[in-house]
């Protein structure tokens, strides 16, 4: 059976933490479990004060077969920032708010530029969600159509290798559905509204709790915003919101949760707990019983 752990951001103390905490042991340099397998649902990277270390640790665990790890937006951030198009233009532009957000990860990771290298290739090989028979994994949003533009541009989830400039170009369809997977799902204010994100960008759009079904107002679905109470009660238009079919427990990341680790639905669990935000490390156990709060780990 399979634990699956939230965002690391580079906080690799954290991490191991929670590995022996779950019953994982070090082994001749790799973490491992003698009856399960660690999954991981990416974001390893940015923020934190120990890169490589949480690099490695996943990728050691992964070239162990004792891990599997899905493309978080951060690696495939990371990837479109190393990589250049035919016309020698970076995928990701090398702009200031670029950079803030990708700073901690370059102050290590280009000190060896042959980790760095190796690490960018490693990331190209990630799947972008994995549908197992007991369970699904994406970083942000399940979203079928979204996967289905990913078939065309990818085997078993994994970009090919001549799509990541398609997979950078604004308004191409695999560039929207990519947006989806690893982003989030958004909708936008009505005219009038915006908010600042944790990054001080003004936005017009709220990333949503897309798989809340009780309360449908911008208010209550959005994530992220530091004021929601300056949103509209209004409620999001009826068709605009994705669902989920809930026909396995899905995994997901990303969303930067506060206070004690639950789930977000019957059968989502989302196992990112702000660990870059003074939060928590956390993983989830999975068993052949339904999901349940009691199942969560986190230090």
């Amino acid at each position: 059976m399979y634990d699956i752990i939230g965002d690391i951001h580079g906080h690799a103390d954290e991490l191991e933490a929670l590995l022996v905490q779950m019953g994982y042991r070090e082994s001749k340099g790799v973490y491992r479990h003698p009856e399960r397998i660690l999954v991981s649902v990416g974001d390893l990277i940015d923020r934190g004060p120990h890169q490589r270390r949480s690099v490695d640790i996943i990728k050691r665990m992964c070239e162990a077969d004792s891990a599997i790890c899905i493309m978080g937006n951060h690696e495939f951030n990371a990837v479109a920032w190393a990589t250049e198009d035919e016309d020698g233009n970076h995928l990701r532009e090398h702009s200031d708010k670029n950079f803030k957000q990708h700073k901690a990860f370059l102050k290590e990771a280009t000190q060896d530029s042959g980790w760095y290298a190796d690490t960018v290739e490693w990331f190209k090989t990630l799947p972008l969600y994995l549908n197992l028979p007991a369970l699904r994994v994406v970083h942000a949003c399940w979203h079928e159509p979204s996967l289905s533009v990913l078939e065309d541009f990818s085997s078993d989830g994994v970009l090919h290798h001549d799509a990541w400039s398609t997979a950078n170009t604004k308004g191409h369809p695999l560039y929207d559905a990519i947006e989806v997977l690893c982003k989030g799902w958004e909708v936008p204010l009505p005219p009038g509204y915006s908010f600042l994100d944790k990054d001080d960008n003004e936005r017009s759009k709220i990333r949503t709790k897309w798989w809340r079904e009780d309360d449908r107002s911008y208010k209550a679905l959005a994530i992220g915003v530091k004021d929601p109470s300056s949103l509209p009660m209004d409620e999001v238009p009826g068709n605009a919101m994705p669902g989920y079919d809930n026909q396995k427990p899905l995994f997901i990341g990303h969303y930067w949760m506060k206070g004690r680790p639950c789930l977000q639905s019957e059968s989502i669990a989302c196992v990112d707990w702000s660990v870059a935000d003074n939060g928590k490390m956390v993983g989830y156990r999975l068993d052949d019983s339904g999901l349940c709060d009691s199942k969560f780990y986190s230090v």
